[in-house]
Order: C-alpha cells, then sequence, then structure tokens
C-alpha cells in the first residue's frame, strides 16, 4: 500500500477552489457535492464546479467518481490548478484503494498532475503540501526527495506559514528527526492553535514512532493527554478537532475519557455524523459502551456521513466488530460484507470475515 492518505486528506482539508474555498475547508463536504451538481445542472461546462465536486467525492472516498469529474473539469479547462489538483487526489486516492503494483502508475500520474497544479498556481497551498508529502513518502524510484519535500514546505511557508511549518513537521517525523519535528509543530501550533488539522497532525505524531523512541511509552502517552487537554478548546466546534482529541485519549489509556469528549460536543460541531463514527471506533477499540456504540453506527449508515473519514465501509467494518463482541456473529458477518461490497480491500473486514470464520 502506498501512503498516500495523508496527501489526500490534508489537502481536501485546505482546498482553495475560489466558489467552493470556504465550505470546502470547514470540511462541508455534503453541501459542497450538493452546490457544485446544482451548478452544473445550469452549467455542464463549469470546470471550477466539476474540480470542487470531484475533491468533495475524494472525501467520501469515492475516486473512480472523483477521477472521472476531475478529468471533465481538466478537459474543460486544462490550466486549471484546482482541476489538476483534483485529480491529482483522486489518482492519489486510488492508488490507496489499489494496493498493489498497479498503483504506482496511479502514483506517478498523481505526482505529475500535483507539480502542475502548482505551476498553474503557485499559491495554490494545497498542491504544494501534497507535493511535499509526495516527494517525502514516495521512494526515489517514483521520484521522491527529501530535499524537494522541504523546498515545498519553503514554498508553502510563503504563503501559509502555519502550513508550511505543519509540512517541515510531517517531513522530519519521517526522517524520525523526532526532536526537529517537534520544534516545527509547535512552531505551527503557535501560529494557529485552533486549526484542526494542525492539531490533528501533531497530536498524531506524539502516538507515532518516533515520539515513542525519544520519550518511551509512558512519556509519549503522558505529553499526548497533556496536549490533548491543552489544545481542546480551540477545536471545541470542529468535528475533527475533537476527534483528534479523542484518538488520543484512547490512544493514551483514557478510552472513557474519549468517549466522554465525544459525548459532550455531539451538539456543538457542524458534522455530527463524525462524532457518532468516532463513538463506534471508541466503543469497538476499547470494549466500552458496545451497545451505545453500536447505536451511533447505525444512525451513521441511516444517514448522510460527511466526509474525510473512514467513510462507511469504516462503519459497516466498526458496527461488524461490535456486533462480534456482542455474540451476534451472524449480523456481524454481513456488516463486514458490507464493507467488502463498499471497498473488496478493505483490510479489517477482510480480517474480521476470517476472524468469524475461525469460529
Amino acid at each position: 500500500m502506498l501512503p498516500f492518505a495523508p496527501i489526500v486528506f490534508l489537502s481536501l482539508a485546505q482546498t482553495q477552489a475560489p466558489a467552493f474555498r470556504a465550505d470546502l475547508d470547514a470540511g462541508r463536504y455534503l453541501k459542497v457535492l450538493s452546490d457544485s451538481e446544482q451548478r452544473l445542472r445550469q452549467d455542464p461546462n463549469d470546470a471550477p464546479a466539476w474540480a470542487a465536486k470531484s475533491q468533495a467525492l475524494s472525501s467520501f472516498l469515492r475516486f473512480g467518481e472523483a477521477r472521472a469529474a476531475a478529468e471533465r473539469a481538466v478537459n474543460l479547462k486544462p490550466g486549471l490548478a484546482d482541476a489538476l489538483l483534483a485529480r491529482g487526489l483522486a489518482r492519489a486516492g486510488e492508488a490507496i484503494k489499489q494496493r498493489d503494483l498497479g498503483s504506482l502508475r496511479g502514483a506517478m500520474g498523481a505526482m505529475d498532475d500535483l507539480r502542475a497544479a502548482t505551476e498553474a498556481d503557485p499559491n495554490l497551498a494545497p498542491a504544494w503540501m501534497s507535493l511535499g508529502l509526495a516527494y517525502e513518502l514516495l521512494p526515489g524510484l517514483l521520484g521522491g526527495s527529501t530535499r524537494k519535500a522541504l523546498r515545498c514546505a519553503d514554498r508553502l511557508r510563503a504563503i501559509a506559514p502555519a502550513r508550511g511549518d505543519l509540512l517541515q513537521a510531517l517531513i522530519l517525523v519521517e526522517e524520525d528527526k523526532w526532536r526537529e519535528a517537534e520544534a516545527w509543530f509547535l512552531k505551527a501550533l503557535a501560529k494557529a492553535p485552533q486549526d484542526p488539522e494542525v492539531v490533528g497532525q501533531w497530536l498524531d505524531a506524539l502516538d507515532r514512532r518516533p515520539a515513542k523512541r525519544a520519550l518511551g511509552e509512558a512519556g509519549k502517552n503522558a505529553r499526548l493527554l497533556a496536549e490533548a487537554q491543552r489544545l481542546l478548546p480551540g477545536v471545541g466546534s470542529s468535528a475533527r478537532g475533537i476527534i483528534a482529541v479523542s484518538d488520543a485519549h484512547l490512544h493514551g489509556g483514557q478510552p472513557e475519557q474519549a468517549w466522554k469528549i465525544l459525548q459532550e460536543h455531539l451538539g456543538q460541531v457542524e458534522a455530527p455524523s463524525l462524532l457518532r463514527l468516532q463513538l463506534g471506533k471508541v466503543a469497538a477499540v476499547s470494549g466500552l459502551h458496545r451497545p451505545e456504540g453500536l447505536a451511533a453506527l447505525e444512525q451513521v449508515l441511516r444517514e448522510p456521513l460527511e466526509g474525510g473519514s473512514a467513510g462507511l465501509p469504516g462503519a459497516w467494518w466498526r458496527k461488524g466488530q461490535l456486533l462480534r463482541d456482542l455474540g451476534r456473529k451472524e449480523e456481524a458477518r454481513k456488516a463486514a460484507q458490507e464493507a467488502l461490497k463498499l471497498d473488496p480491500r478493505h483490510r479489517g473486514a477482510r480480517e474480521l470475515t476470517e476472524d468469524l470464520d475461525r469460529g
């Protein structure tokens, strides 16, 4: 599997499509999809609308449809940076889902599109973020280069200072230079303490191997929990920020607090469906509140799910885990099958099916 997930989702969180910028920046992907489709009904040749629709579809993990929409945008307006970015993100997403040698072609195509997007609009911040991550995460044979990745961070810092610092930090984490990475994370947080992406990436990095090696398991957990508590007030109205804080408590050994934070903020965020999905995850991972977690997932599966998450395959998988743990194995098997219908290569659903087959 190619490590393209952060390339896709970090870029979706800061897209620059002018007519849709505010909603995409805020993660209102359902609204973007609806608005772009309305514009396309009025004018089927609206390239920016096709580009925005593509990015919304990528947030729902519908990468094939996203690629087709991006192709329409590129064909209508070949030099449109947002269209090139959208196609690059869709190609990257397809590479994630393929998880085989066929994904190499998609990886190279995504790199080409991301480079073209930065050339078409040097001020397109998410293109620099995506390109920098791609340079760092991909092997040299596919064009990877830490030097080029750091150059992207410099370019991004000139137009979006906190995001440039964030990219620098992410690159240094991949290089296993924790102390240097930590300094750049703190610079980004000082500039944008309420940015859920900066907060989320910092908390995620604190739970990764370089931090564990530098701080030890106990030290890592203590720092992770302290930072989650410190940063929670700044992201209290953001579903993605709340989820990042919840994950920090879950991974730091406080699953009950992870659950409590989600419950307390359900009525305060614009995308409660994402918090309900996280409730299901906390219940499945920790074993706490299984009936309530199952009820939350059932609501997620009945209603529109906002983009930028594990999506419907993830919801079905977590539901299957909970059903298994509640002793409802046939229902669990059906849930796993639903996940695999949506994503035949979903690792968690396949492992769940194998576990159920064993008995």
